[in-house]
């Protein structure tokens, strides 16, 4: 073109149509630059403060070192955790929205109708960390292994109470299959929490209950409660005269998880990045002992060995609710 000139209709028409057919412009260097170009959020569906928020942002900081990039917590709660997985189920599937999950991941879509389906609409990251339960009565019950919990409830029917945070949670539920698999009957107390249901316990308002590692240890050495079994595979270590429920002879396998996934659709390229940065986190020299303090066990998988654990997970307390008949309070 002819410097000074307008160009004619033909001319124009051209123009046009060479500038239709262009790639777009990148959006200020974002979608050629490497993953994470931009902070990552991590939904927790609970208020801070708890054991799943604690743990997810001790392992953020790690993360967001390794990427140079924020990783933001961001506490949704709500709905029985449904709230906040909804937000991760809903977002680009871009590895910028993320979220933490836990046992009420795989619980509560067989108590109630959740927005979401836990196996279609995510892509697992990876597995942080996994915790014991504690089976513990109150000093003033006359038992001292699970045996004698077993033969006082069968001797007593119905008369043994037992707290849980609340109906349909994760301790509701797994002392119910607990009762499946000893064929005792107790009568089951909800209480809104954990404290509340481990202060009733402590005051002996019930007979037993399945509490926390990190909130019951300091109690049983204390002699404010006694441990009968852990749910761990491995006798912990603060309380090495209790027994595993493997070596009672029951196959009793609950583990509070704590885990992380993305939504369904992101990229393997980006889905590895993040299992990488997660996983290398947990096996910070520095990470341990703080998860030791939490009473944690860092596992740090696969994407496929976590997608494995939570399909596991679904079935089995779908078979606890429809036995139990268990609803959400």
């Amino acid at each position: 073109m002819i410097e000074g000139r307008v160009p004619g209709p033909t001319a124009c028409a051209l123009i046009s149509l060479m500038l239709m057919s262009a790639p777009p412009l990148a959006d200020a260097g974002e979608s050629s630059a490497p993953y994470p170009a931009r902070p990552i959020r991590v939904i927790v569906p609970y208020a801070p403060g708890g054991v799943s928020d604690i743990s997810v942002r001790l392992v953020s900081t790690k993360v967001s070192m390794e990427f140079g990039q924020p990783v933001i917590v961001e506490n949704r709660p709500g709905g029985s955790s449904t709230i906040g997985i909804s937000t991760v189920a809903r977002a680009a599937p871009d590895g910028y929205v993320i979220g933490a999950v836990d046992a009420a991941f795989t619980i509560t879509p067989s108590l109630m109708k959740v927005p979401y389906d836990p196996v279609r609409d995510f892509a697992p990251i990876t597995l942080l960390t996994t915790t014991a339960f504690l089976l513990v009565v109150h000093p003033s019950i006359p038992a001292r292994s699970v045996a004698d919990l077993i033969a006082l409830a069968k001797a007593r029917p119905g008369q043994l109470t037992f707290s849980s945070t609340g109906s349909g949670n994760n301790v509701h539920l797994a002392l119910e299959q607990f009762k499946m698999l000893t064929g005792i009957d107790a009568t089951h107390v909800p209480y809104k929490g954990g404290a509340p249901s481990v202060n009733a316990l402590l005051s002996g308002e019930v007979a037993f209950t399945l509490g926390s590692r990190p909130g019951m240890v300091p109690q049983v050495k204390a002699g404010r409660a006694r441990a009968l079994a852990v749910t761990a595979p491995k006798r912990l270590p603060e309380l090495p005269a209790v027994p595993t429920f493997s070596e009672t002879g029951l196959r009793f396998e609950v583990a509070p998880f704590y885990g992380v996934v993305a939504p369904a659709g992101i990229s393997p390229e980006i889905l590895t990045k993040l299992n990488h940065a997660f996983v290398g986190a947990l096996r910070s020299p520095d990470i341990k002992p703080r998860l030791d303090e939490l009473g944690l066990d860092g596992i740090g998988n696969s994407p496929r060995e976590f997608a494995d654990y939570i399909r596991a997970e679904i079935p089995k307390w779908a078979r606890v609710v429809k036995a139990t008949g268990a609803k959400l309070d």
